[in-house]
């Protein structure tokens, strides 16, 4: 009967841990917060570069989710920063996902120019569901990658994509063209993917 118990103690520990862990999953680390709150809105981030050894390495680090939350400061904050980096004017980049600026969460922003004005949107936890078999060859440059660019043929030229706002609606949304490129790449970043990727893989695939 004793061992009963213990058995039983040792199970609700268990269960009480993974789901503290689950709760807490979406949230910010205390590190992530501190570097979120350690300026106002409109400073931006230092972005991570692969010509830093310890950079390259949390470049790899794939993201984890984050929990939609319109009253959150720190989310909120934080996609306000992420857009003030990527249009600085030393980068002037396209698009932009968290984890180039050392926050591992599933945030991208992205500029669409499939849109009027060319606006640059949030999203939260973005997934593409569908890549179609037609492929496109675009020329791509990456904030982390300094000084280079290469031509890739293997983004596709339309995708279906799943995601969340910060007003926490989830959204499925079809994206064509070059602004299904930028899609492709950023959500490459939250899987620790770079575009080099793709150019080390066709240049084996040719030997």
């Amino acid at each position: 009967m004793k061992n009963i118990y213990i058995i039983i103690g040792l199970l609700i520990l268990v269960f009480s841990c993974s789901s503290v862990k689950h709760l807490n999953s979406d949230a910010f680390t205390s590190e992530e917060k501190k570097l979120i709150m350690n300026a106002d809105s409109n400073t931006t981030l230092r972005v991570l570069k692969t010509t830093n050894k310890s950079d390259s390495l949390a470049l790899r680090m794939k993201s984890t989710y984050i929990k939609p939350d319109p009253n959150n400061s720190v989310l909120k904050k934080f996609t306000k920063r992420l857009y003030a980096t990527v249009r600085d004017s030393i980068s002037m980049g396209v698009g932009i996902a968290a984890p180039q600026v050392g926050i591992k969460k599933n945030i991208i922003w992205v500029q669409r120019f499939d849109k009027e004005n060319l606006p640059f949107e949030v999203y939260l936890n973005p997934k593409i569901i569908s890549y179609s078999d037609t492929t496109q060859t675009v020329r791509e440059g990456c904030l982390s990658i300094p000084n280079r660019s290469e031509t890739l043929s293997n983004r596709s030229q339309e995708i279906i994509i799943e995601y969340n706002t910060m007003e926490n609606i989830h959204n499925t949304e079809t994206i064509e063209g070059f602004t299904a490129v930028i899609f492709q790449h950023e959500i490459d970043h939250l899987n620790g993917i770079l575009y080099l990727d793709y150019v080390i893989k066709d240049s084996t695939s040719s030997n």
